[in-house]
């Protein structure tokens, strides 16, 4: 099972940032920064509204001197007229965008007016929500410790307590926190992965995972009503205190996270035998990956020394995106110096993971996420009671494999939409019927162990990896050879992906028209391989060739899925939050006795790619104004 991908340039600093919130409807601007500002006079009224409003002397004096160039410089008056027109909008992750003053970027006054929504609308939906409070945190961006800051002093000044880590805390942490807080919600300072310049506001619900539909709605449009920035009533700290509506969450939440992560792989007796190469990627992990990896009984461990201090400028990476081109060389390097027996790497909110392995020839194999969380859930559901009811869940776009994983170990299994929200909000369905949810995963490097966080956590991900190496290892064996093992009983499967960037309104016109001329295609047969069945996300309806019709229970999407026969699939859909086609293929092929498993993949590859192309044609070839 291999993943191949269309790499694409790292984001300008004015680009939409990747992974970030789908969005629903509302803007973080204040009702100041509203109205047209299609001339040079509407968009400096609109600045001055917005200078009235904003607390934060930094990005105060920031947009003041833009309003002072733009009187005698035209790119000055352009990108004024873009700060002013924009407007960050809430989604079911929260808020993301590039740093800065104005109502299209994460700031101050955007994060004071989003903590008040949020805070209104959770006094609507939890009687209780007062003492139960919000949880906070931040990552290592330079905006972060004071944008959670003002998270805090808006939460109790809305008569809420305010639960805050007054140190950095990975992502999975602060969901955890959340449920062992029993708080309405959680908020993180953080942008994961994304450039030094961005910033965001990601959310939890009660229930410990991201919000769905009708919360995100809810709160955005509570953010809209909400006063200006500068008249969001805030709390002091000290008075906060004295009141009980500011606490501080410290080693004790830091300790039942660590021991939950413990108890999500067998006990075992003494040290582990596996050499660990590591990098937190300038991020939050080190400080809990560490301590975790040692309570295991993992002593061998080798950071990038580089890369081990929180940094939110991120000096040594252009792109703090483990997937990126380049990202993990400095890991590559460290691993082939020590002789590892793994590499792994966290995104620097740690909450996603990568694995770069030993191929035997002196050189370092990346692992795709499909490969990591097949590996995963094969090796999880190998230490379970087979007895017992079960589940593993994967998105739409990750591999059908998975499902196969499942049956061989009698275990239900079930696809979502793309986004942890949805995994963990099928998981908590099938919990509420008796099974327990042993794992999920998406593609984009993201894997939950368990329920100890419901969201996608690089920590837990990384301790079971590690155990399910350590003992490959003492059987003789590496992770290759797991991978490979695992494509030799089930199947060599392979997953291409491939982006069209079509940036402008040219280019959202040009995908909805791509989308629309697929779903309206007969599509019989994809690379001489008959469709069985078509999955549409608008009515989320699965419809075989045989016409029978099953409701899927997913909200609408811009989503449709070919399945062909023998396992093979192809997808396309709309990126949530960049100007981008996504195509994505399945195929497998049978390995033969004795044939070496690398053939097997280049079969399977061979037979993605003549999907790949069938499917294209029929779009009408790649777009000529594709990036």
């Amino acid at each position: 099972m291999t993943d191949d991908r269309t790499q694409t340039a790292d984001p300008a600093p004015g680009a939409a940032p990747t992974d970030g919130p789908d969005t629903a409807s509302a803007g973080a601007g204040g009702p100041e920064a509203e109205g047209s500002v299609g001339s040079v006079n509407a968009a400096a009224a609109a600045a001055a509204a917005w200078l009235r409003g904003d607390p934060d002397p930094v990005t105060h004096a920031e947009l003041q001197g833009l309003l002072a160039r733009a009187e005698r410089d035209g790119s000055a008056r352009a990108e004024l007229a873009l700060r002013m027109g924009e407007r960050l909008e809430f989604g079911t992750a929260g808020l993301r965008g590039l740093v800065g003053a104005g109502p299209g970027r994460i700031n101050r006054a955007t994060v004071l007016r989003a903590t008040h929504g949020l805070c209104a609308w959770l006094r609507t939906q939890l009687p209780d929500a007062a003492a139960r409070g919000v949880c906070i945190g931040f990552d290592a961006r330079p905006s972060s410790r004071q944008l959670a800051q003002d998270v805090a002093a808006v939460v109790a000044g809305a008569g809420l307590v305010a639960r805050v880590f007054d140190e950095l805390a990975p992502t999975p942490l602060v969901g955890f926190a959340v449920l062992d807080q029993r708080a309405a919600a959680g908020v993180v300072i953080t942008a994961s992965h994304n450039p030094p310049e961005y910033n965001g506001y990601k959310v939890f619900w009660a229930h410990g995972a991201q919000i769905v539909p009708p919360h995100d709605a809810g709160i955005a449009a509570a953010i809209d009503a909400a006063p200006a920035a500068s008249s969001v009533p805030r709390a002091s700290e000290d008075e906060a205190r004295a009141q009980g509506r500011w606490l501080s969450l410290g080693d004790d939440v830091r300790e039942r996270y660590l021991a939950g992560v413990l108890r999500c792989i067998p006990a075992s007796d003494g040290p582990r035998a596996l050499r660990i190469a590591y990098t937190p990627l300038h991020g939050v992990g080190l400080a809990t990956v560490r301590p975790t990896l040692a309570r295991a009984g993992f002593a061998d461990l080798h950071v990038v020394a580089s890369q081990a201090e929180p940094d939110g400028t991120f000096p040594t990476v252009r792109f703090p995106n483990p997937e990126e081109p380049g990202a993990l060389d400095a890991l590559v390097r460290l691993a082939r110096e020590v002789g590892a027996d793994v590499g792994l790497a966290n995104d620097p909110d740690a909450d996603r993971l990568a694995v770069v392995a030993p191929d035997g020839a002196g050189g370092f194999e990346s692992l795709s996420g499909n490969e990591i969380g097949c590996l995963l859930a094969d090796y999880l559901l190998s230490q379970g009671d087979p007895t017992e009811p079960r589940v593993v869940i994967n998105t739409v776009v990750s591999s059908p494999l998975l499902g196969v994983i499942a049956a061989a170990h009698g275990a239900e299994f079930a696809q979502t939409l793309t986004g942890h929200k949805w995994i963990h909000a099928r998981a908590m369905e099938e919990e509420a019927r008796g099974r327990r949810f042993v794992f999920g995963y998406e593609e984009a490097l993201g894997y939950a162990v368990g329920s100890l966080v419901r969201d996608k956590d690089g920590i837990s991900a990384l301790l079971a990896f590690c155990d399910m190496a350590a003992r490959a290892k003492q059987r003789g064996s590496s992770v290759l050879a797991l991978r490979d093992d695992l494509l030799r009983r089930y199947g060599a499967y392979v997953s291409l992906q491939e982006s069209w960037v079509l940036p402008g309104p040219a280019g959202r016109a040009e995908i909805e028209a791509r989308v629309a001329r697929a779903e309206g295609l007969p599509m019989t047969a994809l690379g001489g391989v008959p469709v069985v069945a078509r999955i549409t996300g608008r009515d989320a309806t699965r419809r075989t060739r045989d016409g029978q019709v099953q409701p899927l229970g997913w909200v609408p999407s811009e989503l449709l899925v070919v399945e062909l026969e023998g396992g093979q699939r192809a997808m396309l859909r709309p990126s949530g939050t960049e100007p981008k086609l996504k195509l994505y293929f399945d195929a497998r092929a049978e390995p033969l006795p004795d044939e070496p498993i690398a053939l097997a993949r280049d079969r399977a590859a061979t037979l993605a790619r003549a999907i790949r192309d069938d499917l294209v044609a029929q779009l009408g070839g790649v777009p000529a104004s594709a990036q």
